[in-house]
Formats: structure tokens, sequence, C-alpha cells
């Protein structure tokens, strides 16, 4: 039995969870900003990844949601779009970026 999707489990699986192939050339900073949890970045450099708690600098995007969207959308049972178009998710900077984020990691 697998446990239940956390914050605290998705930002630190995400670095497993990564799909080096579809990163081809890209360097580049999530941010997510949640409204009811701690705010997270992901940190992409080619064939690396690295997930941690905080706020980055200098993020090329940033995700505001909350917590339970973000879940939903990692889980795959909503996906990032109709989050978007739902007005659950807002993106601000570099948002052609959002929809590599599906490719980037695997469920």
């Amino acid at each position: 039995m697998t446990s239940p999707l956390t914050l605290e489990r998705i930002v630190n699986k995400l670095p497993e969870k990564f799909n080096p192939d579809q990163a081809k050339g890209l360097n580049a900073v999530f941010q997510f900003r949640l409204t009811d949890a701690e705010s997270f970045f992901i940190s992409i450099a080619e064939d690396s990844c690295q997930s941690r708690f905080g706020e980055h600098d200098d993020p090329n995007l940033v995700l505001h949601l909350d917590e339970d969207t973000l879940i939903r959308v990692i889980s795959g049972e909503q996906d990032g779009m109709s989050a978007y178009l739902k007005g659950q998710l807002r993106a601000e900077g570099n948002v052609m970026l959002a929809t590599r984020l599906g490719k980037l990691f695997s469920r």
C-alpha cells in the first residue's frame, strides 16, 4: 500500500521522478507559491533536478495554487490546464514552461 500523497512527499520525490530526456537544453526554476502551505521550487539544469522548500531568488515561472490543487494535478486526478481554466492555478513569468512540466516528471 502506498502512503498518501503529501506536500513533503511530493517535494522529496520530484528528483526521483525526473525525466532528464525531456529536459534537453532546459535551465529553469519553477516556483510553487502555495496559498495554504509552504512554498517550494524545482531547479532544473539539463540532466539534473533539485527540489527545495522556500523561495528562489529568480524563478523563471511562478505558479500560484493551493495544496489540494497541487496534489490533484500531481496525482493525475486533475489536469493542470483545467486547474488554470477554473482559476485554481495562476502562472506568472515564462508560462510556456508550464506546458513542459507534465513531461519532465513521471507519475
